[in-house]
């Protein structure tokens, strides 16, 4: 998967695509990958890098949401439950099970927690990841031996996945290209293009790289740019309402020492509906999360020291020795876009439902949702798109659509053994190599040092202060692969050298 032969494929072009999609998070994607699938001529457009946003910056589970069972949201977690064992078999690569404890120190959160759990399985049916079981307190501390002990009744074991929310996006992107879909990162849309009834028709784009300008005609376009979309929205209408209630989530990612094992910790309730995880994640522990309401969308959010404040001290509250503002190695935010509903205040009453909504214009947006349900929601999305278009109907064949990115790992290791030095780990920290970023700029479509750093690697979101280190070695590399100068160099280093200090915090 190349750029360069991406942008030949749209100078080859000359009459509309069937469709054009507006954003490159897992909404885009799995769009992309299923309009692809079935036959349809695709091209996705992404301002920035694929998954720059909330896509990126998720708790890394693959759920069907306890938390929406408790607020009576059964068709959610049903639909959710489905989703989540499609997932696991069409990524099994990315998608791995993941067991959680609720710790249980008040008399009535064993038997309550408990059968809201066997709820949860009966829900889930055949789709399972592995049943509930009340834990007792020796048990609960076997398999959590950094758990805070005075009080601990025991706990409640269930079962949910876990995944790498980057990795599965690069692997739907180059899904789709696979089947025939035209991808763009640095892409930025503009504005749209209508007919003389008004009707939207197309895109107008700028290529971030070289300031060209593209139009892209196409039979239906689709808004999938999550907390963005009322901006795209009002391209077309400028006085399009409001759909998008965005709230920021942050993470704290810590040592492995937090939590030693291969068992997660949730606590369902810590304020204003929130739920609280400590969760093992590529040899460290991610803490997590908190759910802000912000006045607007940005595409790169920063953790307020108020929520760094309420998940270090919540932590604090569940683990035998508190993690404080020296222990966290990275901390990164997220926003959610929640879909508005009413005047509610509070966004974390407010479930992660999906939307599918088209503007007199013709614009197709789809937003809300969630990691796990990303797959269904492209099906509605392209099953109303190509209707809304005329477009022939086809049968969405993703149900049983394999994910590629499987054999990238042994990709890798072959590229490593040809040339010499690729091996070589980036930085002792953590597991990256030189062949990781070449094969980032080859196959999936890296273009900068934050791209192969914060996404096709994690190290940025692992340990900012290391990823930093790494800087100099990857700008070299990509400047060899890409055929960037020098200077290029210095500023990429530069650039990612003031990114990180948003993943840092301060210290007293």
């Amino acid at each position: 998967m190349n750029r360069a032969d991406m942008l030949a494929r749209v100078t080859k072009r000359h009459e509309p695509w069937d469709l054009a999609i507006i954003g490159g998070g897992a909404t885009g994607a799995g769009i992309a990958v299923d309009a692809a699938s079935r036959g349809y001529a695709v091209v996705l457009l992404e301002q920035s890098d694929f998954g720059k946003g909330t896509s990126s910056r998720s708790t890394k589970l693959v759920h069907g949401g306890v938390r929406y069972l408790a607020q009576g949201n059964i068709s959610l977690v049903m639909e959710a439950l489905k989703e989540r064992s499609i997932l696991r078999a069409n990524a099994p690569h990315l998608v791995t099970d993941l067991p959680l404890i609720v710790p249980a120190y008040a008399r009535w959160e064993r038997p309550y927690y408990g059968a809201g759990l066997k709820m949860y399985d009966l829900l889930a049916g055949r789709c399972t990841f592995g049943p509930s079981r009340l834990l007792s307190r020796a048990a609960t501390l076997d398999r959590l031996p950094t758990i805070r002990e005075a009080g601990l009744r025991g706990g409640i074991e269930y079962h949910d996945g876990q995944f790498d929310d980057a990795r599965l996006l690069i692997n739907l992107i180059q899904t789709a290209a696979e089947h025939g879909g035209t991808v763009l990162n640095y892409m930025q849309v503009e504005g749209v293009t209508t007919t003389v009834n008004g009707k939207v028709d197309g895109v107008v784009a700028r290529d971030v790289e070289s300031g060209s300008e593209h139009r892209f005609g196409a039979r239906v376009v689709v808004n999938a740019t999550g907390a963005f979309v009322d901006g795209v929205r009002r391209m077309a209408a400028p006085d399009a309402d409001t759909l998008i209630a965005p709230s920021q989530g942050i993470h704290l990612v810590v040592d492995r020492s937090f939590l030693p094992g291969d068992t997660a910790i949730m606590v369902p309730r810590v304020g204003d509906g929130r739920v609280m995880f400590a969760i093992p994640w590529q040899g460290h522990t991610l803490l997590g999360t908190t759910d802000t309401p912000v006045r607007e969308a940005v595409l790169e959010p920063a953790a307020l020291e108020h929520e760094i404040d309420f998940v270090l001290a919540t932590a604090g509250r569940y683990l035998r020795a508190a993690p404080s503002r020296r222990d966290v190695l990275s901390v990164f935010a997220g926003i959610r876009p929640l879909v508005r509903k009413g005047g509610t205040q509070i966004t974390a009453a407010l479930a992660r439902d999906h939307t599918l909504h088209t503007d007199p214009s013709g614009l197709v947006t789809t937003t809300g949702g969630k990691w796990t349900t990303y797959r269904r929601m492209a099906e509605e999305t392209v099953d109303h798109a190509a209707a809304s278009a005329g477009l022939p109907a086809r049968r969405c064949v993703t149900k049983r659509l394999r994910i590629q990115g499987g054999d990238d790992v042994a990709h890798i290791r072959a590229l490593a053994l040809e040339t010499t030095g690729l091996g070589e780990r980036l930085h002792a920290a953590l597991p990256a190599t030189a062949a990781d970023v070449v094969w980032a700029a080859r196959e999936e479509m890296a273009r900068t040092v934050e791209d192969v750093l914060a996404r096709r690697s994690r190290a940025l979101f692992l340990n900012a202060a290391v990823a930093r280190d790494m800087a100099p070695r990857v700008a070299s590399l990509l400047a060899k692969e890409l055929g960037w100068d020098d200077a290029w160099q210095r500023r990429e280093v530069e650039s990612f050298a003031a990114l990180s200090k948003h993943y840092l915090i301060n210290t007293p």
